[in-house]
């Protein structure tokens, strides 16, 4: 999966005979799995309808304030356009409309909702090779730069001309996989291996029963997807779950009991920078496991219990280099009992939650938590949703963290 996947992308097309490979840059971004709007000037209509992007990108295509031929059409709002979007690619980006940009000249849709972007701006140059080389394109080059926007460099080849030379827009191909290394690049987390599990365990009682919980797994998904976000290599061992994952960095291993969770963690840990044990393990699994299925023949049912390994505090005896995170769920002597555990497995930061809480814990799409570490600082934060959680977890995670 790409890093684009999941994101909002505006594609702004500008008035240069490049305009015609758009259509197969989009095709490239919905491929990549991020979502596509456009945003044209007037004049690039010439080189490439609006119906050809629109049908591909599956929006509407706007290039203008409003259209003068339908009374009630409503505006096409250039700060709605911009607050959308992710990444605001700019291809062909031609002299004229780079000149416009570097001096804040505004005059079509297009430079107005570039003005009003907050997202990082790419641009792609296009241009015969005696303007790309002029002074005042170059300096234009280097302003644009300045203000944070990333270029696309040009490349070299035949030129509508007739000349070869610089100058060509880059091709649809090179212009992705040059977004998806710069915004690689400059993730936090990249080069980093993170371990993360998810889900409960089921502990066989028969072929057919088991003892178990109502974890949905669905924090230690969010967090894996969020590691990846960040550009880890994610590691996630997932106890039974209906919960789905799909990125090029994460790799899922399954399992269902205690003991199959304890030998898969601890087949990766040593390799990890990062381990976050989600999971709600069970704590007691049954002494014997009935081979066949066990028929009712009393009221009473004694089965004897013991104790499951205890996979957080193994990992926190072997912890050398690791960051290491729990979860505490309690529904009594919060605080205490999380940071008692805290101290007990050698974590580096724990994460409590309650049941007490309305909307936290299992099979909750929402979660309530406060995060304290080492020094037994605590983090109390607002009810929201688990994709949220997650992020405030690695934001507390990344303030800590030193590789």
């Amino acid at each position: 999966m790409s890093v684009v996947s999941g994101k909002n992308i505006l594609l702004g097309v500008t008035a240069g005979i490049a305009a015609y490979k758009t259509a197969y840059l989009v095709r490239l971004f919905i491929k990549a799995g991020a979502h596509i709007k456009v945003v044209m000037t007037p004049a690039s209509k010439d080189f490439v309808t609006p119906l050809t992007l629109s049908t591909l990108s599956k929006n509407p295509v706007h290039s203008t304030f409003y259209t003068k031929e339908d009374e009630n059409e409503l505006w096409n709002n250039h700060v709605d356009l911009a607050l959308w979007a992710d990444y605001f690619v700019i291809a062909p980006a031609t002299a004229n409309t780079l000149s416009k940009m570097a001096n804040g000249t505004c005059d079509n849709l297009l430079l107005a909702t570039y003005l009003s972007a907050k997202c990082k701006v790419y641009f792609a140059p296009a241009m015969d090779l005696d303007m790309y080389k002029h002074s005042s394109t170059l300096d234009n080059l280097k302003k644009l730069e300045s203000y944070g926007n990333v270029m696309i460099p040009a490349e070299s080849g035949e030129l509508a001309s007739g000349l070869h030379g610089e100058g060509r827009m880059a091709e649809p191909e090179n212009i992705l996989s040059f977004i998806e290394k710069e915004i690689l690049s400059g993730l936090p987390l990249k080069g980093k291996k993170i371990l993360i599990t998810a889900g409960p365990t089921h502990e066989a009682i028969d072929p057919v029963r088991f003892i178990g919980n109502h974890s949905s797994g669905k924090m230690g998904f969010e967090l894996a997807k969020e590691a990846a976000n960040l550009g880890a290599e994610v590691i996630l061992v997932s106890g039974p779950s209906n919960e789905n994952v799909n990125h090029a960095f994460i790799e899922r291993v399954d399992v269902i009991s205690a003991d199959q969770m304890y030998k898969a963690v601890h087949q990766h840990y040593k390799v990890c920078d990062i381990a976050i044990l989600s999971a709600a393990v069970a704590d007691f699994k049954p002494s014997n496991i009935a081979s066949n299925k066990i028929k009712k023949k009393s009221a009473v049912l004694a089965i004897e219990l013991t104790q499951t390994k205890d996979i957080l505090a193994s990992l926190g005896k072997e912890k050398k280099h690791q960051f290491l995170v729990g979860f505490a769920l309690e529904t009594n002597n919060e605080l205490e009992n999380a940071k008692g555990k805290l101290h007990r497995k050698n974590l580096d930061l724990i994460v409590l939650n309650s049941l007490n809480d309305e909307g936290a814990g299992f099979k909750k799409t929402t979660n309530k938590v406060t995060i304290i570490d080492a020094e037994d600082n605590c983090t109390e934060f607002k009810m929201k949703s688990k994709t949220a959680v997650a992020k405030d977890i690695f934001n507390e995670i990344l303030k800590r963290y030193h590789a």
